[in-house]
């Protein structure tokens, strides 16, 4: 499929679905999983060449459960699943991402910026170390000073900010989206995440072709929001993927805490979860708010993203409106 100017004529959703509504709207974790199935099901089903989002994170994962749930029932493809690589991961969640698309049979594309981490290998360059804007192609030039309007003459290689973000992410995304021809992109945004991403709906149009290769967003988890993610994975997600996992759940309070002999590696949940970190983004920019795991600490009063330098600064809903996810 050539991306034109006109979205495809065959993707027939509804893009006001979910308008209006928040987590609460939907009571029960049941609610929520059946929801996401629903659209998880649509989404496979309108979309000529689908991918879906994997950072490695929680939400994500939970989105890719769904699409291999529903894929299997209904005998629909499972899509490829795209990580974007910012050069800025822990370690940790690289091999995550490797060792659970292996377990799952994925095929995952690698999306990035490889411009600028050639640039930033061939220099010897460490997070916060500045890059030079005539140093970058002509296709990364033109975003920083056409599209990001950016005036300096370098910037600094940290994801966490709007040049480093855009140019790191939404450039890796937008351009392997292009090279893919990928119609609709599966995200596991929510809708409790995010003052930006509150207003979001099931199906989210991005048809600009000065922006962005035109596609939808399809987001089969908005109304979920942090613990009934975690209800899902350890009473659901979980007890399905893990052979030897109690079949009516297990909620473990370490990472030695695990039932029937099972260890760490053999449950896909990112051990930066169970390290304490609540949101997964850069290395250099993310901390952890306690030692216990993830969903043990305090979800209802304290922010889930606090520990991450991006959400510090102003940036989300400018970054959103050029691609970011």
């Amino acid at each position: 499929m050539a991306q034109t100017d006109s979205f495809p004529d065959y993707v027939d959703v509804d893009y006001s679905a979910g308008e209006g509504e928040d987590p609460e709207d939907y009571s029960s974790v049941n609610d929520k999983i059946e929801k996401a199935i629903e659209v998880t099901r649509e989404g496979l089903e309108a979309y000529e060449n689908p991918a879906v989002m994997w950072t490695g994170g929680k939400d994500s994962t939970l989105t890719l459960y769904f699409i291999k749930e529903v894929a299997e029932k209904f005998d629909l493809e499972v899509p490829p699943a795209v990580f974007i690589d910012h050069y800025q991961h822990f370690d940790g969640i690289h091999d995550f991402v490797d060792h659970w698309a292996d377990e799952w049979d994925l095929d995952v594309i690698y999306a990035r910026n490889e411009d600028v981490g050639e640039y930033v290998d061939e220099n010897g360059l460490e997070p916060g170390d500045d890059i030079p804007i005539d140093a970058l192609s002509e296709h990364n030039q033109h975003h920083v000073r056409e599209i990001l309007e950016y005036e300096e003459e370098d910037f600094p290689f940290l994801l966490d900010t709007y040049v480093g973000n855009h140019l790191l992410k939404t450039v890796a995304l937008n351009d392997a989206l292009e090279e893919y021809d990928i119609d609709g992109v599966i995200s596991g945004v929510r809708w409790d995440e995010q003052e930006a991403r509150a207003d979001e709906t099931f199906f989210s149009p991005r048809h600009d072709p000065d922006i962005y290769p035109p596609h939808d967003r399809v987001q089969p988890i908005l109304q979920f929001d942090e613990a009934a993610v975690w209800d899902a994975f350890w009473h659901f997600v979980v007890p399905d993927t893990v052979e030897g996992f109690p079949e009516e759940g297990y909620v473990p309070e370490a990472d030695d805490d695990l039932p029937n002999g099972l260890t760490q590696e053999d449950i896909p949940v990112s051990p930066k979860y169970f390290a304490g970190f609540r949101s997964l983004g850069s290395e250099v920019s993310t901390e952890k708010t306690t030692e216990d795991p993830a969903w043990l600490q305090d979800l209802d009063d304290t922010t889930e993203r606090a520990g991450r330098a991006q959400d510090k600064e102003d940036l989300m809903e400018r970054l959103r409106d050029l691609g970011y996810m």
